[in-house]
């Protein structure tokens, strides 16, 4: 059965998955909830300013936690949130796009690729700072292809590309398949459009 944002707000079970942390502690990888305002507003409050240059996170306000958990089953976007027990803190935001922008699309295209919203979807993680590289996120990964699978999707672009000068993360990238297919420019930034293929 291939999922869609109405059966995973109806069923959010289907797509949750508990996980031991490096430090042996629990987490789940669940979605988020229209009740995890205060907790994402809590996260996204608590990431350093290096953390937000380095990533495409939402701002960190209670309005913006707001308008996220406002927004399940209304878009194209599905948003997962890690949560650490037993503690009940949120420690990452892992969000799928299942819309693809103009813009990607034209810079896809004229490195040969035709993005196609049937087969590919945009993604973008996020983790709170001390949670960072210590193997998360490849313990996170396979989760992650897992989901893209469920919805029908054979490829994963980067939500916002990466930046250039961003190494962890392009290394982190590199390491799980993906291929950096150009690069652009945003808002003076030089960013890597990367693609990993699912098949």
């Amino acid at each position: 059965m291939v999922l869609t944002l109405s059966t995973v707000a109806a069923d959010p079970k289907l797509v949750t998955y508990s996980l031991t942390l490096t430090n042996g502690n629990k987490a789940i990888l669940r979605p988020l909830e229209a009740d995890d305002v205060n907790k994402l507003d809590d996260f996204l409050s608590g990431l350093s300013e290096e953390t937000k240059r380095l990533i495409t996170a939402p701002d960190a306000d209670l309005p913006t936690a707001t308008e996220l958990c406002d927004a399940i089953n209304k878009y194209d976007k599905l948003r997962f949130v890690l949560e650490a027990t037993p503690e009940n803190r949120i420690i990452g935001l892992l969000e799928f796009s299942f819309g693809i922008p103009d813009g990607d699309i034209r810079r896809f295209k004229t490195a040969s690729y035709m993005l196609d919203e049937n087969t590919d979807c945009r993604f973008g993680p996020t983790l709170a700072d001390n949670y960072q590289n210590k193997g998360l996120g490849t313990s996170l990964f396979s989760y992650i292809t897992e989901i893209a699978r469920q919805f029908g999707k054979k490829r994963i672009i980067l939500w916002g590309g990466v930046l250039k000068d961003n190494a962890r993360a392009v290394h982190y990238y590199k390491k799980h398949g993906f291929k950096i297919v150009g690069t652009f420019s945003d808002k003076g930034d030089e960013m890597l459009d990367m693609i990993l293929n699912l098949d």
